[in-house]
């Protein structure tokens, strides 16, 4: 393999709702938490990462990275709506500085799905002034701690619902996710409760608006802040391929899950791209690479070669940086893990090579988690955990991973 540049950056990504735990004056903890639920199981302690976050700190630059991607998670800092928790905002400053003092670039997400539970029942990024709120809010953090970060992610996969609508999730799945925002309304005694991941399929013109904007807001007060200090969006990009002459489906599909996205990320300082899969698509339906018709649920169709050439083609729409802000593979199986990412990279870099300029590389995931309305079966991490102490166990993966890093890095 090819040296990667020396500035390139090397980590693991992480969420907050995903890892921290009792995050419970956000939208999907009070999600989780009514009747009827999408929500296969409850977040409950999640890894107890808002306790146990230096030793994740800790784990990721004993693997040799040099950067490690996290969120602040915005029920915490604003619990309630205008009024700003300063622990909260303490202890995200902490886990800054400790990355620095461990020689770690700390890469801030501002959004990973999860709002404050007042925000959602304003409508969530249907509301008018859904903007400007996120925007006070990254404004905040900026103030508090916005000196001392190397990346800022204002959004992770705003694009997962068209994403998901083409994934195929069976009818009983988006029933449920319908009542489960019924419920929520109820519950919150508001017109409308609303999430960034469980979304009604008819709001999703409104919904992309409102969050692009969002961006956009945000984006705006991060750079008043800090106008050196890099900001972008990261999307969910499925590597599409055409099986046969005709591409018009895969083109639709990009049209209506990436394109908006890429465009937007034109005036950016990178995209963020978040591969799993490849999918290959005919004239009529997705189908395997012989053509034949394809099954299987969502993210089981891997194939290393789909992360370099998802980054030449968000390089080639966005016209700017790429920057993997997530790449990894679900199995129990971690031998298929530990196998899946050298030649993951080795694709990488062959897009490199091509001439597309790409920041670095954040593994999904630290810690296997909170994996949404799957709950806590599907297994990402490159460490596991036990589910009653918290203690972190490191798969083999873990080892490999940072043995790589190490020896690319040292060139």
């Amino acid at each position: 393999m090819h040296q990667f540049p020396a500035d390139f950056l090397w980590g693991v990504a992480s969420a907050g709702h995903q890892t921290e735990g009792d995050n419970v004056s956000s939208d999907c903890w009070f999600a989780e938490n009514v009747t009827p639920t999408v929500f296969k199981e409850r977040s409950g302690k999640a890894c107890n990462s808002w306790e146990r976050w230096r030793e994740d700190v800790d784990l990721a630059a004993a693997m040799n990275l040099n950067a490690y991607r996290f969120s602040v998670e915005w029920a915490r800092v604003e619990p309630v709506e205008g009024e700003f928790s300063a622990a909260a905002l303490l202890h995200y400053e902490a886990i800054v500085d400790h990355c620095v003092e461990r020689g770690l670039a700390p890469v801030v997400t501002f959004h990973h799905f999860v709002a404050p539970h007042w925000f959602a029942a304003r409508g969530g990024w249907l509301d008018a002034e859904a903007p400007e709120r996120f925007a006070r809010f990254c404004d905040r953090i900026m103030t508090a701690f916005g000196d001392r970060i190397a990346v800022a992610v204002t959004m992770n996969e705003p694009n997962l619902p068209p994403m998901l609508a083409w994934a195929g999730l069976p009818d009983f799945v988006r029933d449920l996710e319908r009542s489960t925002l019924e419920a929520c309304t109820r519950a919150a005694g508001v017109e409308r409760y609303r999430l960034t991941n469980i979304t009604l399929a008819e709001e999703a013109g409104a919904l992309l608006a409102g969050q692009a904007a969002g961006h956009r807001a945000a984006r705006a007060v991060i750079k008043a802040r800090r106008a050196d200090l890099p900001v972008g969006l990261s999307i969910a990009i499925v590597d599409d391929l055409v099986h046969g002459p005709d591409p018009t489906l895969r083109d639709r599909k990009r049209a209506e899950v990436y394109q908006p996205w890429l465009e937007l990320a034109r005036e950016d300082d990178f995209i963020g791209v978040q591969n799993y899969e490849r999918h290959h698509y005919d004239a009529k339906r997705a189908v395997n690479p012989d053509g034949t018709p394809a099954e299987g649920g969502v993210m089981n169709r891997t194939d290393p070669a789909s992360l370099g050439s998802c980054a030449e083609y968000a390089h080639a729409v966005s016209g700017v940086p790429v920057l993997v802000t997530e790449h990894g593979m679900q199995t129990d199986d971690d031998t298929k893990r530990a196998g899946f990412i050298e030649p993951s990279l080795a694709g990488l870099q062959q897009a490199m090579d091509a001439g597309v300029p790409v920041l670095g590389y954040f593994h999904w995931t630290l810690v296997d988690n909170f994996e949404w309305i799957f709950g806590f079966g599907p297994k990402l991490g490159l460490h596991s955990f036990d589910p009653v102490t918290f203690e972190r166990i490191p798969k083999p993966s873990a080892g490999l991973y940072g043995d790589l890093v190490a020896e690319l890095r040292r060139g």
